[in-house]
């Protein structure tokens, strides 16, 4: 299953090492040197995020959503889609890693925004409207800087209606209010929204979702892909000679 998924926006498996004696399971994938997209969000010593960088993983996420989506057949659906599973490249490039797939035919199933433990745990069933659902919440946890669920504020989906609603300012949701332009709309914003539907048949489609934020967020596939350097190749090449 993780072979059938060949984007550039998805960690690379590169290697599967069984061995009996001593008995040993072990799945090698490529390397993401900049950790995870939690620690940047919410780890005070690691670098946060500017908003330009912010925009350029979310595009890469889209995009690698609406490939697995809509670009394989069968389709293949993320089984736990949270800011733990989205790794960084050197230059902080998007790469979604995936461990354990899950059947397709499984019986359909909806995050719970009352539950601290739908955001933090593996989800027991996956399909696209939870995939949906839970890009949706990402995208309120990168543009916020907030924690999915904490005791303080509870569930960020509940924070952010009042936003969406219009009951208070969006700005005070933004971690950089100042970016707000004419491009980058409260209203452009609101659709964030359409992405957390309780009812899964009014959920849009990825490619849907992808289309509407290229509307405000002008990057393209290879934009939000990692820049192969050719220091980034020197690297590699002295890393390979000094293993050997």
């Amino acid at each position: 299953m993780l072979s059938r998924v060949n984007h550039k926006n998805f960690v690379n498996l590169i290697g599967y090492c069984k061995e009996d004696e001593p008995f040993n399971r072990m799945m090698v994938f490529e390397y993401a040197p900049n950790g995870t997209l939690f620690e940047h969000l919410h780890v005070k010593e690691m670098e946060h995020h500017d908003w330009s960088a912010r925009m350029r993983i979310i595009m890469g996420i889209a995009y690698c959503l609406q490939y697995m989506h809509h670009d394989l057949n069968p389709l293949v659906a993320h089984s736990n889609l949270n800011s733990y599973n989205i790794f960084l490249t050197d230059d902080y490039a998007t790469t979604i890693a995936e461990i354990s797939f899950l059947p397709q035919d499984s019986s359909k199933s909806k995050s719970s925004g009352d539950n601290e433990s739908a955001h933090s745990t593996l989800l027991p069933l996956a399909d696209v409207e939870t995939n949906v659902y839970c890009f949706g919440i990402l995208l309120l946890e990168i543009i916020s800087g907030k924690l999915q669920y904490s005791k303080e504020q509870g569930s960020l989906e509940k924070l952010a209606a009042e936003y969406l609603n219009d009951k208070r300012s969006i700005s005070y949701l933004l971690t950089q209010p100042s970016c707000l332009s004419k491009r980058m709309s409260l209203t452009s914003y609101a659709r964030l929204s359409e992405c957390i539907q309780p009812d899964p048949r009014q959920t849009p489609t990825m490619k849907d979702i992808t289309s509407k934020l290229r509307e405000v967020i002008a990057i393209s596939p290879d934009q939000a892909t990692r820049r192969l350097s050719p220091l980034w190749w020197a690297k590699l090449e002295i890393l390979s000679v000094e293993v050997t």
